[in-house]
């Protein structure tokens, strides 16, 4: 029909091609629904990997939250150490410096009568004693002890 508004066209073409979208358009709905299916399952899976990351995550966070106050605790407590075997060095290097000292002075007493004795002796020996130059005046002034006395 020329010019018209009607067309003409086959109808058992027009079937078969109905029947061919129908078909196609519920294999479509089919696959359509299986990705729906698949989009949730995916989706789902999706969430639980994220929710598996975020606990690892934040037993990760733990971890070092804990190795950290860990450090922080053992450098307390080995600054801690340190001060007391300072203090206690000092207190003992004090201790025996003190104990040194008192020990070379009574050396040194020692030394010096020892030293005194040694020069009467040989002053005694070269016959140069300050008894030897005294007068007999002097002499008869000397009193002995009287266990000497005799």
């Amino acid at each position: 029909m020329p010019m018209s508004a009607s067309a003409v066209v086959n109808r058992a073409e027009l079937l078969a091609l109905l029947d061919e979208l129908g078909g196609g358009l519920d294999a479509a709905f089919s696959d359509a629904s299986r990705v729906v299916a698949d989009r949730d399952s995916v989706v789902d899976d999706g969430r639980k990997e994220a929710e598996r990351i975020l606990e690892d995550a934040r037993s990760e966070r733990e971890s070092i939250v804990s190795d950290t106050e860990v450090y922080r605790v053992a450098k307390r407590e080995a600054d801690e150490l340190l001060t007391s075997a300072h203090r206690e060095s000092a207190e003992l290097r004090k201790e025996t410096d003190d104990y040194v000292d008192g020990k070379l002075a009574n050396f040194e007493i020692t030394l010096e009568k020892t030293m005194e004795a040694v020069r009467r002796g040989r002053e005694r020996l070269a016959g140069r004693t300050d008894l030897h130059d005294l007068t007999d005046d002097e002499v008869s002034k000397i009193q002995l002890p009287e266990h000497l006395e005799g």
